[in-house]
Parts: structure tokens; sequence; C-alpha cells
């Protein structure tokens, strides 16, 4: 993984539509960057759709109040090409996601890993971190624990 400008890095999750997965990721890699002090790292998400700025999905909201993190007044944002430009690292939760975005921009094929793999240390895989949108509480309690440890992983690679 490459290493930001003047020795900061910026991390860009991305999702389908940026209402709770790379929400999620991005409100929980913040939150364990403050606690660990870390200031030299920029976090963003986005999602491949758009969906004009949608706020986040209630469930995905209550859980990470849950867990003690803000959720509130997130607002969903449509990748640009800005936005990759912009990212060292660029993580995805399903391998289709990294499929668009190097179809549309392979010139940041380089850049483009999926979060999940992360939870079991520094290696590239293909393992999805699935969709609970609009499905049981199980499935986001799912999806936050495995964002959750993956993001730890991912702070522990960079």
């Amino acid at each position: 993984m490459n290493q930001g400008k003047n020795g900061n890095l910026s991390i860009l999750f991305v999702c389908t539509a940026n209402i709770v997965r790379s929400f999620m990721a991005e409100r929980i890699m913040r939150e364990k960057l403050r606690k660990a002090r870390r200031k030299d790292i920029a976090v963003s998400s986005a999602g491949l759709l758009d969906l004009g700025g949608s706020p986040a999905d209630p469930t995905a909201v209550r859980l990470l109040k849950e867990a003690g993190i803000d959720g509130d007044d997130h607002r969903a944002r449509a990748l640009r090409r800005e936005d990759l430009e912009a990212a060292d690292i660029i993580v995805v939760m399903e391998k289709i996601h990294k499929e668009l975005i190097m179809e549309r921009y392979p010139e940041f094929a380089d850049k483009v890993f999926l979060l999940k793999p992360f939870m079991k240390g520094c290696r590239e895989g293909e393992e999805d971190i699935g969709d609970p949108h609009g499905k049981s509480l199980y499935h986001y309690r799912l999806a936050l624990a495995e964002i959750s440890l993956a993001v730890e992983g991912l702070i522990k690679c960079i």
C-alpha cells in the first residue's frame, strides 16, 4: 500500500450507496484513529450509486451509537473521479465494487482493496462484506462486526 503525500495517508471506503457499509467503515475507522491519537490518516466514504445526499440507514446509525460511535448527520455521497485521485487507498466491500471501479477507472486499479481480507492480516483476498440493507438486525450486526475487525486489521497494515 502506498504512503500518502507528506507522510499522511488518505483512505476512501466505497460501497453501493454509502448509507450502510462504507459509512460505517468510515465512522469506525475515524473513531479507532481518534482513540489511537492518529492524525496522519484522512478517512472518507462514497457510494457507486448517487442517492442525492440521502441520510444514513437508521439501523446502521443506531448500531454505531450502541458501539459509542457517532453516526449522525451522514449524507450519502456519490463516488467521483476526484475522490479516487485523492485517495492513497481505496477500500471496497464487495468484489463487484472493485470490478466496477477497475472497469470505469483502470488507472486506479493498484489502489483498490477489499476490506474483509484485512480481518486475517495484511493480505489480499476475495471475501465480501455482505450488504445488510433491508435485511434483519442479525445481518446489520454481522456487517458491523466484520467491518470493525477488518478496520482494525487495516490499521495494523498501514
